[in-house]
């Protein structure tokens, strides 16, 4: 059995994702988003207090894209992994990792719109920055869901991956942030990819949002 402990609406929504496109068993343990992350109990799983974490067999991980690599070669080596033979594993393991460059600009407006409980706390400049850092990462989807290949449905020619589960998660979450529009192809991918049962079986309830709106603009210097 699988023990993940998660926050919803946080990094380790992806790690959920991927359990569920894995039909392995596993149980969630649900975490508010607050100090009780920093609890000694939680650091002994976490030892920066984040999601996720996951304890499996009476070993513990933490770090998502470390998660991602392990349950993948462990359950699914060729079909939500890639494995070491695939002419796909060096973009497999790009984009998987990827993720985590959109995941750290919406990490930072999290905190600016959500997290920061005071006006005088925000910034205005770092919203704005922040959001065109995640368009660019955008554009770097679009280049490749663009490249004139048979199939391009997902990141890989060779079809859907835990690449996917990562980056649509990170995009999921960016995009209360930052639109996807001017970015046609990355919009019919996420389309594509948040259809999947498993994705909509790790969206939150409507009791446990992290965010109180879909989208937060910019604030105006």
């Amino acid at each position: 059995m699988i023990t993940l402990h998660h926050c919803p609406q946080s990094r380790s929504m992806r790690t959920l994702w991927l359990l569920h496109e894995l039909d392995v068993d596993f149980r969630v343990v649900v975490h508010p988003f607050d100090k009780s992350l920093r609890r000694p109990e939680y650091l002994s799983l976490s030892p920066a207090g984040r999601v996720p974490a996951i304890e499996i067999e009476g070993e513990r991980m933490f770090e998502t894209g470390a998660i991602t690599e392990y349950l993948c070669e462990r359950f699914s080596p060729d079909r939500l992994g890639r494995s070491v033979s695939s002419p796909d594993r060096m973009a497999w393991l790009v984009w998987v990792h990827f993720a985590e460059t959109i995941s750290q600009h919406a990490a930072a407006l999290t905190q600016q719109h959500v997290i920061l409980y005071e006006d005088d706390m925000r910034s205005p400049v770092v919203m704005k920055l922040e959001a065109a850092r995640i368009a660019k990462c955008y554009d770097a989807l679009e280049a490749r869901l663009s490249t004139p290949v048979e199939n391009r449905d997902y990141l890989l020619t060779s079809g859907f991956s835990a690449a996917d589960i990562s980056v649509g998660q990170a995009v999921y979450m960016a995009r209360h942030f930052t639109p996807l529009e001017g970015h046609p192809e990355v919009a019919k991918w996420y389309e594509r990819i948040t259809e999947r049962p498993a994705f909509q079986a790790s969206l939150p309830g409507s009791s446990e949002r992290l965010y109180g709106q879909d989208f937060y603009p910019a604030w105006e210097a």
